[in-house]
């Protein structure tokens, strides 16, 4: 068997192949009256890797996991899944640790039913204690409805309402300042994401207008 045979049968196959996969590879723009006519040279590299590429099918992407899309779209995407470590959401799949809500729920039963530690509990959800007091907070107040994701808001400087503020001030008075911890705080209270920094400038523009007002009423 002869290379000029196998190249010759070879750009055949080809071309017989790709006519059922819609694609228009540079083999078949050939004419097979003229296949006979192909250079008679030993089958190169290059040669064969244009070949593989032109009777390759389209790889299709993998589909998205509609789950994961469905949290993402409500918001309820846990942000670091990662940092979920509990046992209960290792060892069994009903459990999902990209699963926000569900996250929550069990972390505030794992304190509140199975009586475990706070810093522990802290810890295996991948949360702050100051977080877990706020979701449990929440959760007394307002029951499962609390643990739903709310919208996001605004991006403005007008999401640090009075409201907001009054509770970072206090939470920074009675905890360790750390503004992210506030923030984690403050995003499980309000369900509003705000960058410590613009927290940090929404406070300092209130403490500062708060001075003011004290010098003029003195």
């Amino acid at each position: 068997m002869t290379s000029s045979w196998c190249q010759r049968h070879f750009v055949q196959s080809v071309m017989c192949n790709s006519s059922h996969t819609g694609e228009r590879p540079r083999a078949r723009q050939l004419k097979l009256a003229n296949i006979g006519t192909l250079p008679k040279r030993p089958l190169d590299v290059d040669f064969i890797v244009d070949i593989i590429k032109l009777t390759m099918r389209t790889q299709r992407p993998a589909p998205k996991d509609p789950k994961e899309a469905a949290l993402r779209a409500a918001g309820a995407l846990h942000p670091h899944p990662t940092h979920v470590t509990d046992e209960l959401f290792m060892r069994a799949a009903f459990f999902d640790r990209r699963d926000r809500v569900q996250v929550k729920y069990e972390m505030l039963r794992a304190r509140d039913v199975d009586g475990r530690r706070i810093s522990e509990v802290a810890r295996a959800f991948g949360t702050s204690r100051q977080a877990l007091y706020a979701a449990a907070a929440t959760f007394q107040a307002q029951g499962i409805l609390g643990l739903l994701p709310r919208s996001r808001g605004p991006k403005r400087a007008h999401k640090c309402t009075d409201e907001i503020l009054d509770f970072a001030e206090q939470w920074r008075a009675e905890e360790t300042p750390k503004e992210r911890n506030v923030v984690d705080a403050i995003r499980d209270r309000f369900g509003v994401a705000i960058h410590p920094r613009s927290l940090q400038r929404a406070l300092a523009r209130r403490a500062k207008k708060d001075g003011r007002n004290g010098a003029r009423r003195a």
